[in-house]
């Protein structure tokens, strides 16, 4: 939006606006350390799918987010109980 647009009313379109804080937001989020909020989320609900199925414990799945280069690696470790033989 330039200075005089901004001064005599012109407003930007809504989509444009979206979309600029948009990249704004992922561009943040790409440059940022910290672990997304979405894995707590995620473990629980891989534990309680498991669970249905297997007997799983709260530290039996662990799930990491790795950044390599340009790439994020999403890592899901489940250690499964053993099987008896039959």
């Amino acid at each position: 939006m330039s200075l005089l647009s901004y001064f005599f009313g012109s407003k930007p379109k809504t989509a444009s606006v979206a979309k600029e804080r948009l990249s704004l937001i992922i561009a943040h989020e790409r440059t940022s350390n910290r672990a997304p909020d979405f894995l707590p989320a995620l473990q629980k609900e891989l534990i309680e799918v498991i669970s249905k199925y297997v007997n799983v414990g709260l530290d039996d799945i662990k799930v990491q987010l790795e950044k390599q280069d340009n790439c994020e690696i999403l890592e899901v470790n489940i250690t499964l109980p053993e099987q008896p033989p039959k």
